[in-house]
């Protein structure tokens, strides 16, 4: 038995020319699924709710209320909870499938060998960084429809002194940071706790990688919520003008 680790992911087919990939099949997979159990949901929802109803609604609640003791109560928190709720079920349903026992049997033959049908989400580096992006796009229109477009290019270009054009470029640094930071932690958890799993389960296959298993489990749990708590925070400080400092000469 061969341990294959793979940075990229495997390509299972090509649909018009568009190769799909095990992790794209999976999020489309989960994506569908999210959408159709909400879609019932909401469509069942009685007066006197039912188990999964009940369990919705303190999840939706719960949720609602921690984004309101962040954003505070109002017109922004019922803006920004949608997007960031989205991001915290669907990464956390895409971190907790990987453990769905016996997917890892599942392959299929690329043309080249034989493939697993299905992949952690996560541990593509391109569908996080589309994550990350629609994160980082957000924080900027609100930075933008907060401040107003010129006090918004002013923060990165200012020409008033050298001191004031040197921190502008570092203010612009810093948002391209939140791209890096934001993107590798969730990508760099997900995939070094897959590798993790795979050697330990490649050594030790019986009852070692059961700790692995619970840590993992953990894990993906903290990610999905440090991702939308991070953006959540982010986008709440875009949303807030800072107070203007009167430059003394």
């Amino acid at each position: 038995m061969d341990l294959n680790i793979s940075l990229a992911p495997d390509i299972l087919f090509s649909l018009a020319g568009f190769p799909v990939t095990n992790t794209l099949l999976w999020s489309v997979v989960l994506s569908v699924f999210l959408m159709l159990f909400f879609v019932l949901i909401a469509r069942s929802a009685k007066l006197i709710p039912g188990r999964w109803q009940n369990f919705i609604e303190l999840l939706v609640d719960g949720s609602y209320s921690f984004v309101e003791s962040i954003t505070g109560p109002g017109e922004k928190a019922k803006r920004v909870f949608p997007l960031v709720f989205t991001m915290f079920i669907f990464t956390l349903v895409a971190n907790l499938a990987v453990y769905i026992p016996g997917q890892a049997a599942i392959t299929v033959y690329n043309g080249e060998g034989f493939v697993p049908v299905f992949r952690a989400v996560m541990s593509d580096y391109g569908l996080v960084l589309i994550m990350t992006l629609i994160s980082v796009l957000v924080m900027q229109i609100v930075a933008i429809i907060t401040a107003g477009p010129w006090k918004y290019l002013g923060r990165f270009i200012n020409l008033k002194n050298p001191l004031a054009f040197f921190l502008g470029l570092m203010e612009l640094v810093g948002e391209l940071a939140k791209i890096i930071s934001l993107s590798f932690r969730l990508f760099g958890n997900i995939f070094a706790g897959e590798v993790l799993g795979s050697v330990i389960l490649f050594l030790a296959p019986f009852f070692m990688p059961l700790p692995f298993q619970f840590l993992g489990l953990l894990s993906a749990v903290v990610q999905a919520f440090v991702f939308s708590v991070l953006t959540l925070v982010f986008i709440s400080m875009a949303s807030e003008m800072p107070a203007e400092e009167e430059a003394k000469v």
